[in-house]
């Protein structure tokens, strides 16, 4: 059997040229830097530089695992995540389904007002939850006087935040999400859905049988990506929509914002550093262990 030899065509040059500046920039930013990682394991000092430090081994990661602080910001981050991909995924497929039974006339305007979201700075965003949540001028809190109820404080009141954080994340992130879906709901073959109207099949049957089945695939794939970012926030909506309250901590606070602090409050170089592999590691564990399970039960809808 002959090999087959790799031949660089006009159209490959023309999407490597397109893919170019994704590649250089994966490569300044996910690769050079990756020497800085020894930083986790030295006492880092500004003066003696990364090489002029002393080496400390894993000193920087017991610290940060024997503070109580470790369980709360792994267990935010793992939980979050994980509630975020399920309630996003059930979200966008029903969206991307809906989407699928208007005509394509409408559906565009829809896909652009739920799309628009996705381009607001959750600075931004912070300012329209605090035009909704301010304790003295917060539109909920005149409602609730309105009605006879009093004001909330929400910015000291932890147990409203999974709820307020869920809300901001669909707001801002379901659009991209459905419009994901609904390509791979367009790129089904027609005659699926036509054989099944001939059937007698209802929308319902039709959406249960042949559109999620048909999308498994793309849904799989999503799935193992979320699972490598599990460990991976959403820096923007935690720190920013919550306000960096500090009585929020035990709520909202995650990996991402705990080493943010950690630079910016404690000037801890090496410990922010340590935090921060430890959540790439985690993070490259679970994707390869995910897209190892996936393609022993199913070869074909596994990324590699």
């Amino acid at each position: 059997m002959k090999k087959r030899r790799f031949r660089f065509t006009k159209g490959d040059r023309e999407l490597s040229l397109l893919a170019l500046p994704s590649i250089i920039y994966i490569f300044v930013f996910s690769y050079l830097t990756m020497f800085g990682v020894i930083i986790a394991f030295k006492d880092y000092r500004y003066d003696k530089g990364i090489l002029g430090s002393e080496w400390v081994g894993l000193s920087n990661f017991k610290f940060f695992f024997i503070s109580e602080k470790a369980f709360i910001v792994t267990r935010n981050t793992i939980m979050y995540s994980l509630w975020f991909w399920v309630i996003t995924t059930l979200s966008a497929l029903l969206i991307a389904i809906l989407l699928n039974e208007i005509s394509r006339k409408w559906s565009k305007y829809y896909q652009t007002i739920m799309f628009l979201p996705t381009f607001v700075s959750w600075v931004v965003v912070m300012f329209l939850a605090q035009i909704f949540l301010n304790h003295n001028y917060g539109f909920l809190n005149r409602f609730f006087e309105t009605i006879g109820l009093e004001r909330i404080s929400w910015y000291l009141e932890p147990v409203y935040w999974p709820i307020i954080l869920t809300i901001a994340h669909l707001w801002k992130g379901i659009g991209f999400s459905a419009l994901v879906y609904y390509a791979g709901i367009v790129a089904i073959d027609p005659s699926y859905y036509e054989a099944a109207r001939m059937d007698g099949a209802t929308r319902f049957q039709m959406a249960r049988k042949i559109t999620i089945p048909m999308l498994s695939p793309l849904i799989i794939i999503l799935m193992i990506m979320a699972i490598g970012n599990m460990f991976r926030g959403d820096f923007g909506l935690h720190y920013f929509v919550s306000n960096n309250a500090p009585l929020l901590y035990n709520t909202t606070d995650i990996i991402d914002t705990f080493v943010y602090r950690a630079l910016s409050v404690s000037g801890d170089m090496s410990m922010a550093t340590a935090v921060g592999f430890y959540q790439s590691f985690v993070g490259l564990l679970l994707v390869v262990g995910a897209n190892y399970t996936v393609r022993k039960i199913s070869e074909e809808n596994s990324l590699w």
